[in-house]
């Protein structure tokens, strides 16, 4: 559901014509898309994303029209029939988990449209959704976040968990939302049910709960204004980055040559990156790519970079000018495992000449770090699964209570 909140927007003023929003709780085998992803259906038919690209959607269409006159939350399994392949689901043979919440807009009684309509009012600050799914009442709590220095926490106590849960569950179950929190994305959570629980489920059903995040963008630090740092701009402007372009030659920084990029900077990059650093602006999802090709840039910067929790940092040049960036970062004290998190020369070996080719290497590369993948292949060379499986949160349960409790 988060991730559709500023294509719902339009849904949501009074009067508008209720809708119901299937968002996938569980996946398993190989699926297209993770827990998390959402779809929307309004009264009138009409519908906004989409759960696996095709291949369940007018099952699901169905089912929240159903969610919509019921007024009641419900949860379907899609996944692929071996007996009957006309059946509805998965033809990649993985499967999903939905949930299906209706919704209606302007209704100060129902907790999923005020959700709705308080996270489109914060636009892109960072909060969380969280919905209980082992009921049938709609339910939805927002929670506003933190992130000092990259750390996630709640920015007051006015929403809580206690809107969702009963004491005797709350503190398995804030334990578990907290991981999440601090995870980023999206996951369901299980906790034992409390001593009284309203009646709302019975006393051996365990408490479900979806948590999903929305923090702010993750960022991408250009170093280097060019033809190739306009390409690579415009490529993870569509991974979702904000991103910032920095050099220390206001001819060639003029914001008009970069039109996508978020800001343009005219300062040494060195300088730049230490004043962020210095100020809680990085965290370990930000990413640096170095273009400069020039030492008195490179060195300093990638030094600098090197000795921060980085999720990514990559510099461009041939295996010669890589050779000697290393012999001058290692004169500069940076140490071997240092070095090794360096992804010099920069991208995938794709082939890649021009700047877009090259900006398609980077990107590659950026995402087969981010997934985690030391080796990209062809898909077509390899036989284990497309998708990497979820992460499932723990509840750290040496924790002495929650943030939340």
């Amino acid at each position: 559901m988060l991730t559709l909140v500023d294509q719902l927007a339009a849904w949501l003023g009074p009067g508008g014509a209720p809708f119901a929003v299937a968002t996938v709780v569980g996946a398993s085998g190989s699926v297209p898309r993770p827990v998390g992803t959402a779809m929307a259906v309004r009264a009138d038919g009409a519908v906004i994303g989409s759960l696996s690209g095709g291949c369940v959607e007018a099952a699901v269409h169905a089912a929240a029209l159903d969610a919509i006159a019921a007024r009641e939350c419900h949860r379907e399994t899609f996944g692929w029939s071996d007996d009957d392949a006309f059946a509805v689901g998965l033809t990649c043979g993985g499967s999903l988990e939905v949930h299906v919440q209706p919704v209606r807009p302007g209704d100060d009684g129902d907790p999923g449209a005020v959700a709705l309509a308080e996270l489109a009012a914060g636009e892109d600050a960072p909060a969380a959704l969280v919905r209980r799914l082992d009921v049938a009442r709609p339910t939805a709590v927002v929670l506003e976040l933190s992130e000092p220095g990259g750390d996630i926490g709640p920015r007051g106590s006015d929403n809580s968990l206690r809107g969702l849960v009963d004491e005797g569950a709350l503190p398995a179950v804030a334990a578990q939302v907290d991981a999440v929190l601090r995870a980023g994305g999206a996951a369901t959570v299980h906790a034992a049910p409390g001593v009284d629980d309203g009646g709302c489920t019975p006393d051996d059903e365990p408490v479900t709960l979806l948590v999903e995040t929305r923090l702010a963008p993750p960022r991408f630090v250009v170093v280097g204004a060019g033809d190739f740092a306009g390409a690579l701009i415009r490529a993870v402007r569509l991974l979702g980055y904000r991103v910032t372009l920095v050099d220390a030659r206001e001819v060639f920084a003029d914001p008009r040559r970069f039109p996508q990029a978020d800001e343009v900077v005219v300062d040494w990059p060195d300088r730049y990156l230490a004043a962020e650093a210095e100020a809680g602006r990085l965290d370990a999802r930000t990413a640096v790519a170095v273009l400069t090709h020039d030492a008195k840039f490179d060195v300093p910067t990638l030094r600098l970079a090197l000795g921060l929790p980085l999720a990514y940092v990559g510099a461009m040049g041939s295996r010669r000018s890589h050779a000697q960036r290393l012999e001058a970062l290692r004169a500069e004290g940076v140490t071997p495992e240092a070095l090794a998190r360096l992804r010099s020369p920069i991208g995938l070996d794709l082939g890649a000449v021009t700047p877009e080719e090259v900006a398609v290497s980077v990107v590659a590369e950026l995402v087969a770090v981010r997934h985690g993948r030391a080796a990209a292949l062809p898909l077509s060379r390899t036989d284990g699964p497309l998708h990497a499986a979820p992460a499932v949160p723990r509840d750290d349960h040496s924790k002495e209570g929650s943030r939340w409790t």
